[in-house]
């Protein structure tokens, strides 16, 4: 881990216990998980959420607006942008149904013609 990250991690730690309000507090922990993943992933990330500004206030402008809901992808958005304007989010989820059809190669396939 890099010094920005263990920077990072310990003032989100220390000001998640600051934000208040009910749809930032709904927030605040899938938010901080995604931050804290974007810093371990880019060092220049984590120095800016060490440089930014408060997680408070970084909640606070993810919920700005929200009416019911906010989808978790458009939230990580506002979160990233807050402390690194411009930053872009991307998604991918995938299904696996079944072990084998995601990998082929795992397993024996027998043909019981083989045995007559």
């Amino acid at each position: 881990m890099n010094v920005w990250y263990e920077q990072a991690q310990a003032r989100l730690k220390e000001e998640y216990k600051a934000v208040a309000g009910q749809k930032e507090s709904a927030m605040k922990s899938a938010v901080r998980d995604a931050l804290l993943e974007f810093c371990r992933q880019n060092e220049e990330f984590a120095q800016a959420v060490v440089q930014g500004g408060s997680f408070k206030d970084c909640m606070a402008a993810v919920a700005k607006g929200v009416g019911g809901s906010i989808s978790d992808l458009e939230a990580y958005r506002r979160a990233a942008s807050f402390y690194f304007e411009g930053a872009k989010v991307n998604f991918s989820m995938t299904i696996q149904m079944e072990p084998a059809a995601i990998e082929p190669d795992r397993g024996i396939l027998l043909d019981l013609s083989d045995f007559f």
